[in-house]
């Protein structure tokens, strides 16, 4: 704290020349109102006069309020020591010095000006009436007689007389009658400061209830219909929230996994009572066949096989593209990731485990994805052919809304278009890609061979982006080798001896406006699924058929 002065509280405080007691200066802190609290302002201590200004820069442009200490009553506070209030009358400035030294300085100077003043005034009102006295007596005299003409010529009456008591009478009745308004004025303020407190309380309060009315209008707003206009499906302008997104792409995946379970039980009691039908039927015909002594065809070859595509390499406009996609999995896809910072572990479940590596571009996430997986009882040759093969698409894959062949390269090349059902409020998504199957025979003959597809974006003439859907870039890979653990004796190979190990990848670039953590938390959750419906999918297609690698 700066100040002025000095501040001893003893004979120092008065000056030498006039007697009187020096100004003081300095910074307090003074308390203004609930809002602002305590501010520091620039207070300064001058006959008898307690003022303050907001700063000491700002006295040029006056004072911000004045005490009169004739009948200042001082408080040093019980509790906080740096703390004194000064009350005058209903007025009362609450005040705070830099600590309990300075604050005691400030009362002692305080004290020092009204004892000060008082006594000053007593001693000048004596003196001038003295003087005065001497003055009126033109002879010098000094007797009674004079004394009445002395007075006599005092009178106010009189053409040079000043009458000092009525003078003092009306400075003091004008006094009191400014004080008296200025507490008025101050008692008026508080007033109007507690009005406006209320006022302010009555607005916050009215606030928060449109700002809950809001709310519940926007909930309604939800379940409504007209909800899932355009201004709350995606876009770059789309008026719903991130989480009020995923909420809606929670629920609708939720409504088509339910959609989806409905169809397998009803495609299971259609199977079922497929079975028992042909179970009737096989029973007529071998009675038939008994009776007509003919003997039974065979039917099991038919069920115990199942045609695989050859990975034969024909060459096609597309060979060289496709030939470095082969490699660049075949080098990059296969390395292990346990050890790689960069790559997250976000699912493992039994013997699937699901890698994630954030990589976001112009804010659209990107996100490379590898799972791995050991699924029992088929080859790698297998899996790869029901994921090539379109013929088999529809049977696992569930987020399809249609597809079809655009061209056909070769035996093992096609190019695909498809789109993808709509999960609102995101927008319909499409891709275009050409997707070939590959055999890599194995360079150490300790090592299987590598059954491999790899997806990857094209264009093509008669598939040309469209406003109706986003268009997504995909490079995806489901890179298959058969393990085999030698049977016991001279037993035949089965199932049960052999264990496919799946690596999968992909690089999806979904395109759009959609937010970066519903993207990530919906790859999360449907990838892991998709891989296990389709292992599962293999399996019960390939059971009861003859292995082929």
């Amino acid at each position: 704290m700066s100040e002025k002065s000095s501040s001893s509280g003893s004979d120092e405080d008065i000056d030498p020349e006039s007697g009187q007691p020096v100004e003081f200066g300095g910074v307090l802190s003074k308390w203004t109102n609930y809002i602002h609290g305590w501010q520091d302002r620039w207070v300064v201590l001058k006959n008898n006069t307690l003022s303050y200004y907001k700063s000491e820069d700002e006295r040029e442009y006056g004072c911000r309020g004045s005490l009169c200490l004739s009948k200042a009553v001082i408080t040093p506070h019980e509790f906080d020591e740096c703390r004194f209030d000064i009350s005058v009358n209903d007025s009362v400035w609450y005040l705070r010095a830099e600590d309990p030294e300075h604050r005691q300085r400030w009362i002692e100077s305080i004290e020092v000006h009204r004892v000060s003043i008082g006594i000053i005034t007593c001693f000048v009102t004596e003196e001038d009436e003295d003087e005065f006295l001497t003055a009126a007596r033109p002879d010098g005299e000094n007797n009674n007689g004079s004394k009445e003409k002395l007075f006599s010529s005092a009178n106010p009456k009189g053409t040079n007389g000043i009458d000092f008591k009525g003078e003092a009478i009306t400075f003091k009745a004008t006094t009191a009658g400014i004080l008296s308004t200025l507490s008025h004025c101050i008692e008026l303020m508080v007033k109007r400061e507690d009005s406006w407190q209320k006022r302010l309380d009555r607005e916050l309060e009215k606030r928060r209830r449109v700002e809950d009315a809001y709310k519940s209008a926007l909930n309604e707003l939800k379940k409504k219909s007209h909800y899932g206009g355009p201004d709350y499906e995606e876009g770059p302008n789309s008026l719903i929230n991130e989480d009020e997104f995923y909420d809606a792409v929670e629920a609708e995946l939720d409504r088509q996994d339910k959609i989806e379970e409905q169809v397998r039980e009803n495609v299971c009691v259609c199977a079922w009572g497929g079975a028992v039908r042909s179970l009737l039927f096989c029973v007529l015909l071998f009675f038939f066949n008994q009776l007509s002594a003919v003997q039974p065809r065979s039917y099991s070859s038919s069920l115990s096989s199942v045609e695989l595509v050859s990975a034969s390499d024909e060459i096609h406009r597309f060979s060289a593209q496709v030939e470095e996609m082969v490699q660049n999995h075949m080098t990059y896809s296969l390395q292990d990731v346990g050890g790689d910072a960069n790559w997250q572990l976000v699912i493992e479940e039994g013997d699937m485990k699901v890698y994630r590596r954030e990589v976001e571009e112009n804010g659209i996430v990107l996100d490379p994805l590898k799972a791995t997986h050991n699924v029992k009882g088929v080859t790698g040759h297998e899996v790869c052919h029901y994921f090539w093969d379109t013929d088999f698409r529809m049977d696992w894959e569930s987020t399809i809304e249609n597809f079809n062949v655009v061209e056909t390269l070769s035996d093992n090349a096609i190019i695909v278009y498809q789109t993808h059902k709509r999960v609102w409020p995101a927008s319909q998504r499409d891709v275009l890609y050409l997707s070939a199957i590959r055999k890599v025979h194995a360079t150490n003959e300790n090592d299987p061979d590598t059954w491999l597809v790899c997806n990857f974006s094209v264009e093509h003439d008669k598939a040309l982006p469209t406003n109706r859907c986003v268009r997504a870039k995909i490079n995806v890979a489901m890179i298959c080798q058969t393990l085999v653990s030698p049977p016991e004796g001279d037993r035949e190979i089965s199932r049960d001896n052999i264990l496919c190990k799946i690596t999968y990848v992909a690089n999806v670039n979904p395109g759009g406006w959609a937010p970066a953590s519903v993207l990530r938390a919906v790859a999360k959750r449907e990838y892991p699924k998709f891989l296990k419906r389709f292992t599962t999918y293999v399996q019960e297609k390939t059971t009861g058929k003859t292995i082929l690698f």
